[in-house]
């Protein structure tokens, strides 16, 4: 199985199941003479890891991180970091009853069409769980960007139906939805609630704020800082589509309403989202993703068996009536593991 591996400069590779003994991740080529803040990197973790959030899954992981290369002394050597995160938490027997029924909207099929075995258990490797290792190599890229003034913010700006108006960055951190909205996130959290009790889930649209970013970070031509990080967000299970400053909306305008004019003082407006060419501008780099409902819900459902009979499936065990809520830091990682390797790119280590 091949794809396991992101980026250029830094690299990084996950590996690990759901339901398996452990998952991890090893980086490649972060710059020697870092000291990992472990702090941070542990209230990072705990942003997403299962039942950090009682809007989210039940299931309780600890999400340790265990580092076990590229330390020495407190500080990176340079050379491949590895670490372990172990489950401790599964019930794979949860998936006893349905092993061989095909969970719609899941990679069951597809999965099965392509290597003819899979892991029934949560979803094996197609599973959310693994992005906990992507997080754990993200939360280490956004301490080293920190340091050179580069900031990442992603919240909710939508829950279903339920649309942030504000944006008071300042409060993301005080609702279990991380909305920039107060108002909003109230109704955001009473809906999840809702569809939870209702057996169902909801989807939702996550916003991403970067500040500090100098000009000249990406490539003008297959490498657009745009089409990297488009690359590394449509990666994460569940995410559907992605946008760029003003994104789709652009297309209902003219050239002379989209243009983001410029004086002695900068930019005038920022409908591209920081980036022109493919490279950044030294502008606020905005993006928006959309992410799907939960596909496993525990309401009836019709579906085929391995077999091809038809049948009908209803998914138990402990999962979230919305990703949108623990999916956040996973968006803010990916962006500064993309955003890192740009920064080695242009300027070295």
């Amino acid at each position: 199985m091949s794809g396991n591996t992101f980026g250029t400069t830094l690299r990084i590779t996950t590996f690990g199941e759901s339901h398996g003994d452990a998952l991890g991740v090893v980086i490649d080529g972060l710059e020697s003479g870092f000291s990992i803040d472990m702090d941070h990197l542990f209230r990072q973790m705990q942003r997403r890891r299962p039942g950090g959030n009682p809007l989210g899954t039940k299931r309780q992981e600890p999400d340790a991180i265990e580092i076990v290369s590229g330390i020495f002394q407190g500080k990176t050597t340079g050379t491949p970091i590895a670490i372990i995160i172990r489950n401790t938490n599964q019930r794979s027997g949860d998936y006893d009853d349905i092993s061989k029924l095909y969970r719609p909207g899941h990679a069951d099929h597809t999965w099965q069409q392509k290597f003819g075995i899979r892991d029934w258990r949560g979803g094996g490797r197609s599973s959310g769980r693994e992005t906990a290792a992507r997080l754990a190599a993200g939360a280490i890229a956004m301490q080293v960007l920190s340091q050179k003034g580069i900031d990442i913010q992603a919240y909710a700006i939508q829950i279903g139906t339920v649309v942030a108006e504000a944006r008071d960055y300042s409060i993301i951190g005080t609702n279990r939805v991380s909305a920039p909205d107060a108002a909003a996130a109230i109704q955001m959290e009473e809906l999840i609630e809702k569809v939870r009790e209702d057996n169902d889930s909801v989807g939702g649209i996550i916003e991403c704020r970067i500040t500090g970013l100098p000009a000249g970070l990406g490539e003008p031509v297959f490498d657009k800082v745009e089409a990297l990080l488009g690359h590394a967000i449509l990666s994460i299970g569940a995410t559907k589509g992605i946008e760029f400053g003003d994104g789709f909306s652009v297309a209902s305008r003219l050239g002379s309403e989209n243009n983001d004019q410029m004086d002695s003082n900068g930019f005038l407006s920022n409908h591209a989202g920081g980036m022109n060419g493919g490279i950044t501008n030294g502008d606020t780099l905005l993006f928006r993703t959309a992410v799907k409902p939960t596909a496993s819900i525990g309401r009836p459902q019709k579906t085929i068996d391995i077999g091809g009979n038809e049948q009908t499936i209803v998914v138990e065990g402990r999962h979230d009536p919305c990703i949108c809520v623990r999916i956040i830091p996973v968006v803010e990682a990916m962006a500064a593991i993309t955003l890192l390797s740009l920064w080695y790119e242009q300027y070295g280590r």
